[in-house]
């Protein structure tokens, strides 16, 4: 072929600006046009909400799935600041509607960590057919809108309020989705998981898209992942392990809670700032040795294992475990194309000496749950 067939210079690049690039592909800023990108959606808008909450500045979030198709987020936090009002402590509503958030995440293990992608919420106005954004600051109540990412006019002052907050709300557009039905169960799962994890949190999701039969359901567990553990049926012993430390090798904190069912299957789930980590990582391989260590060296103070004998497998050890870990770094590594495996090298080493601490501890003062436990164990074995 010819080289005239494959001219090539600056004339065919094609530049995107603002939100244009987000349209045009959208599955690269959600994962998905289904239903696995709507839920995306609503996750990024309810987080900056739930990070206000976090931060101690909002008690409450309430999201909505609308008759009319729409999903309704709603905080009593302190407003997001207007730039049309002339609010100056913080990133304006119209900046963070219409720009794309970039850079570094803010240092601080307090917040949530920006989803699998983490973009921002003017993603979700992108792909929206219309959004509207209530601002209720100062006395006054401040309204702005968007079609398609683009603004409706300027932020316009629609009367006086009571408190404060911000609600947002959206219409995924048409035109981009394949699906506009919500899962009300998988929103309530992660929900769920995001508020046993953050015991802080107190989140309202409602259904109210058949009126007939409209759904709703709070999440508030002031006893953090020791209330979900709790949950879990068939416990081979009643009491659920659970502890929380802070190391400042890792610049975070680590809490794990564990119990041993009467059943065949491992239920290990990890977490990194709220995140699930799917693929694992340094803190769940920390968690694994923590729990060889700490359940051989007993066994061993109890001369249920000789000198010369093996420690315990991972295989032995999980069997009927239920267990949650979770970190929360002020700066999270996280390594793969969906960023679901954590790789920060100092977490391995702490969460380790945490449960072999903890765990050693708690069969000590327990012996009769602990031997049924290495009972269990040994029958695996």
């Amino acid at each position: 072929m010819s080289e005239e067939s494959h001219a090539y210079d600056a004339s065919a690049i094609v530049v995107l600006e603002g939100l244009e690039a987000v349209r045009k592909w959208p599955g690269m800023y959600i994962g998905s046009v289904g239903e696995r990108g709507l839920r995306h959606l609503v996750l990024e808008v309810a987080e900056r909400a739930l990070n206000e909450v976090l931060g101690g500045t909002a008690g409450r979030v309430e999201i909505t799935l609308t008759a009319d198709g729409g999903v309704h987020v709603a905080d009593d936090g302190t407003g997001l600041a207007v730039g049309h009002a002339g609010h100056d402590d913080g990133p304006p509503a119209e900046t963070r509607l219409t720009e794309l958030w970039c850079g570094a995440p803010p240092a601080d293990r307090r917040l949530l960590f920006g989803g699998h992608f983490g973009v921002g919420p003017a993603v979700v106005n992108a792909l929206s057919s219309r959004l509207t954004a209530e601002v209720r600051r100062d006395g006054a109540r401040w309204v702005l809108e968007y079609e398609q990412g683009v603004p409706v006019g300027v932020p316009v002052r629609t009367g006086s309020a009571d408190g404060s907050g911000t609600v947002i709300t959206f219409w995924p557009d048409t035109e981009i989705f394949e699906t506009l039905e919500f899962s009300f169960d998988t929103l309530t799962e992660r929900f769920r998981e995001v508020a046993f994890l953050n015991r802080e949190l107190d989140i309202t999701l409602t259904d109210d898209r058949n009126p007939a039969a409209p759904r709703a359901v709070r999440f508030r567990f002031p006893g953090g992942l020791g209330d979900y553990i709790a949950e879990q049926s068939a416990p081979l012993h009643p009491d659920v392990i659970c502890f929380e430390r802070e190391y400042s090798e890792m610049a975070g904190t680590v809490e794990v809670a564990l119990r041993w069912c009467d059943r065949r299957d491992e239920r290990i789930a990890s977490y990194a700032n709220g995140l699930p980590t799917t693929g694992g990582g340094t803190h769940e391989l920390g968690f694994r040795d923590g729990l060889a260590a700490a359940l051989t060296a007993y066994a061993r103070e109890q001369r249920l294992l000789g000198s010369s004998d093996p420690e315990f497998t991972p295989l032995q050890l999980g069997t009927g475990l239920t267990a949650v870990v979770s970190v929360k770094l002020d700066r999270p590594e996280l390594e793969g194309p969906t960023r679901d495996r954590l790789s920060n090298g100092p977490v391995r080493a702490c969460v380790t000496d945490a449960v072999r601490e903890h765990l050693t501890a708690w069969l000590r003062a327990n012996p009769a749950q602990a031997t049924a436990i290495l009972a269990r164990i040994s029958t695996v074995a």
